[in-house]
């Protein structure tokens, strides 16, 4: 393969990667205070999309105020599904709460269906990110330079939260022990709600990057790519940001150098994340970054 190609294929697997990333950190933080899979977090990534498309689109707010507006509305919509789907059952057992989950998936999924319809839709082309870049031999759209920069500037920030901040340091307590946290003065709830706002903010700005790399909304648009992110998560190390982040950055390497060199099995590029993730529960169950928790109870 000669050399033009493959610096083609790595910036696509860079860019493809940051964007699961981002996504799979929204599934790492509440798993590390929840000991919960979100499944609908892929499903909040959709929703951002169609926010950001009905911003644009239909009431032509410009595109940088569609953004920050889409990724704090998409952030309380994560606080809702919170406080409305998973609050309540927090005392429940474990196989409730997951139930919880998988229906809040489905309801999104289907709410979406009948807002916005089922005909998929085309994300607004926005000429500062679609500009192609000459790097030699190469053209490269500026989206695919600007993803990966920002996952790396929003990973800072986030961390930068986490280990300097007042919020930051609830999470890790309320990660530890709900009980210890409750009696120390720490307000559980707002701290879970902080959890879900700032994940699902993360999944908005993947919505955004999302839609303008791959430009068709549907409303199961998030399926397989929340499926993808989890894996991510898990490969790097659920409960682990910088786990999450290397597991996305991983999965979309490796799914997109393995097509390059064998397009023919590109019918089955989905196959590589499930195969992928096999090979690391069989050898390294805990993911690259993990550590074993003791189960909460």
């Amino acid at each position: 393969m000669a050399f033009d190609v493959f610096l083609q294929h790595l910036t696509n697997g860079i860019s493809l990667g940051s964007l699961y990333a981002l996504v799979a950190i929204g599934y790492t933080m509440v798993y590390g205070i929840l000991r919960l899979i979100n499944f609908a977090h892929g499903d909040i990534f959709m929703m951002a999309t169609y926010f950001t498309f009905y911003s644009i689109v239909i009431f032509g707010v410009p595109w940088y105020a569609a953004f920050l507006a889409v990724i704090v509305v998409t952030g309380a919509l994560g606080v809702i599904l919170e406080a409305s789907a998973y609050r309540p059952l927090r005392d429940a057992p474990r196989i409730s709460i997951m139930i919880s989950a998988i229906g809040a998936s489905f309801l999104l999924e289907n709410l979406a269906i009948v807002i916005f319809g089922g005909r998929p839709k085309a994300f607004p082309a926005l000429d500062f990110f679609t500009e192609v870049i000459k790097l030699g031999t190469v053209s490269i759209q500026r989206l695919t330079f600007i993803i990966p920069v920002m996952t790396l500037v929003l990973l800072y920030v986030l961390l930068y939260l986490i280990n300097n901040t007042k919020s930051g340091m609830a999470m890790r307590a309320v990660s530890k022990d709900f009980e210890t946290s409750r009696l120390m003065g720490i307000d559980v709830n707002r701290t879970i709600s902080v959890t879900f706002f700032l994940g699902s903010m993360l999944a908005a700005v993947g919505g955004i990057m999302w839609g303008m790399k791959f430009p068709q909304i549907q409303p199961l648009m998030g399926v397989m790519p929340g499926v993808k992110c989890f894996i991510a998560a898990v490969i790097g190390g659920i409960g682990n940001i910088q786990g999450a982040v290397l597991g996305g950055f991983i999965l979309g390497l490796v799914e997109i150098l393995l097509i390059a060199f064998l397009p023919d099995l590109t019918g089955y590029r989905d196959a590589f994340a499930f195969i992928l993730l096999i090979i690391v529960l069989l050898f390294r169950p805990t993911g690259i970054m993990g550590e074993k928790i003791a189960e909460k109870v």
